[in-house]
């Protein structure tokens, strides 16, 4: 089933952030029917660094198909705002779908941008995320590789103007909306009162963000086809890295911290060590 199949169905999809093979490895193991690359969370776990527009389409792109090589699952990319022009997109959105690209999210801030639920942003006219959108279109090689377009609008122009460029990217044929960082329920029923019979809709649930956070489920009845905990991953390995680090430092030795951890063969059973051997022993001479 492709996702475009997918998302005709009445169900919310619900995709997990991830940022690298490993996470996208356990998220499959757990169930999940679709995965959600965050660029947010490759700036945290690879840069160390804040999502202020640090990140590299080629980052992007080596995460992405290192994703896709070791699990089955369609992968929805976040590509910032392409990294660049019309031009830039186009590279980005070839660049994406050859790394194995379900859907691939373009947003309409400027350069450089920053997390949605950060404050400052600002938004490009939307002549210009149109033709970026256009251009994205026109990059794909399949009908497959879906293009999800993002307004930041809410927080820079208000929620009417941010409703207003969203009819515009649609006429421009995108596959999904994203109208990010809507501040409470009834504009979440409001966008989806306008949108959700012509176009699937995402919702961002962001822990601590400028969105009410919902369950998937609840968030399908308002008219959602997508939900994304797109950063919930990196928090959530951030606070346990803190207290294995702090028990490590205080205790010198792992002991005390045995119960919360997999051990040697735990961890190699999860990454499938035992089976990838067993395919080598085909190729001894």
């Amino acid at each position: 089933m492709t996702l475009a199949q997918r998302l005709q169905q009445p169900k919310a999809l619900l995709a997990p952030g991830i940022y690298d093979a490993l996470t996208a490895l356990v998220a499959e193991q757990a169930g999940f029917e679709a995965l959600y690359l965050s660029g947010a969370s490759i700036a945290y776990t690879r840069l160390g660094r804040s999502d202020v527009g640090l990140t590299t389409a080629t980052e992007v792109a080596d995460s992405l198909a290192r994703i896709t090589e070791r699990v089955s699952l369609p992968v929805i990319v976040d590509a910032d705002t392409g990294f660049g022009n019309a031009l830039n997109t186009q590279r980005t959105v070839r660049a994406f779908e050859r790394a194995g690209a379900a859907m691939i999210q373009l947003e309409d801030q400027t350069f450089p941008k920053r997390c949605g639920h950060l404050d400052g942003k600002g938004v490009v006219p939307v002549a210009e995320m149109c033709g970026k959108l256009r251009a994205a279109l026109d990059a794909r090689h399949s009908k497959d590789t879906l293009i999800l377009a993002r307004t930041d609008a809410v927080a820079v122009e208000g929620f009417d103007a941010a409703m207003e460029r969203a009819e515009q990217y649609l006429a421009c044929g995108v596959d999904a909306l994203f109208i990010e960082a809507v501040r409470s329920p009834e504009q979440m029923k409001a966008a989806c009162g306008r949108f959700a019979a012509r176009i699937p809709m995402l919702a961002n649930m962001v822990e601590g963000g400028k969105t009410p956070v919902h369950s998937a489920a609840a968030l399908g009845e308002l008219g959602y086809r997508i939900v994304i905990f797109p950063g919930g991953t990196a928090r959530a390995v951030s606070h346990l890295l803190r207290r294995y680090y702090a028990s490590l430092h205080q205790h010198q030795t792992t002991a005390p911290f045995k119960d919360e951890m997999l051990d040697f063969d735990q961890l190699n059973a999860l990454i499938g060590t035992p089976e990838l051997l067993e395919l080598g022993k085909r190729y001894e001479g």
